[in-house]
């Protein structure tokens, strides 16, 4: 990755498809070296760490593939392998026994506690060393723009809206 300054302004569309790339090896960087700390596949360490955050460490399947942005089967594909590793577990839910909740076991807690320190040790020394506070407040800033425009654009699009509704008012199949 050519990572040398060029004496010409970028275009918005080389800025984009530059953060792009460098997210894409960053995000590679990262499951890589969770993956050789912990065992875990970054597809493991998302859904653990939802969890993990989730009220009772618990959620509705169909409310992790919104989180996540996953598809149905691909989430299904994944629980099902964790379930057999004692990750997590399934459960009918109690207020809809056509549902099912997702939880963490105990061995996924200590699993997704660990692995949450070792990304966030990853982090500290790729990006939070190199950017620095100030740094890290611009990318607070621009994050923040991006997720209320996005939110904003979500509200206007009809297919958002039919997705939103599935994954939290309607019956679910992951």
């Amino acid at each position: 990755m050519n990572t040398e300054a060029s004496s010409r302004p970028l275009s918005n569309m080389e800025i984009w498809r530059r953060h792009s790339l460098v997210y894409a090896h960053l995000m590679s960087y990262l499951a890589r070296q969770l993956t050789r700390a912990t065992g875990l596949s970054e597809a493991d360490y998302q859904v653990l760490d939802a969890l993990l955050d989730a009220p009772g460490q618990r959620a509705r399947a169909r409310e992790l593939r919104w989180t996540l942005q996953w598809e149905k089967s691909r989430l299904s594909h994944q629980l099902r392998r964790m379930v057999a590793r004692g990750l997590i577990d399934r459960q009918a839910c109690a207020e809809d026994a056509r549902g099912a909740d997702v939880i963490l076991t105990d061995a996924g807690r200590e699993a997704a506690q660990r692995a949450r320190q070792v990304r966030e040790e990853s982090l500290q020394a790729i990006v939070f060393d190199t950017l620095g506070p100030e740094h890290m407040a611009r990318l607070n800033e621009a994050t923040t723009l991006l997720a209320d425009r996005l939110a904003r654009a979500a509200e206007e699009d009809p297919d958002c809206q039919a997705a939103y509704a599935e994954a939290f008012e309607t019956d679910e199949g992951a």
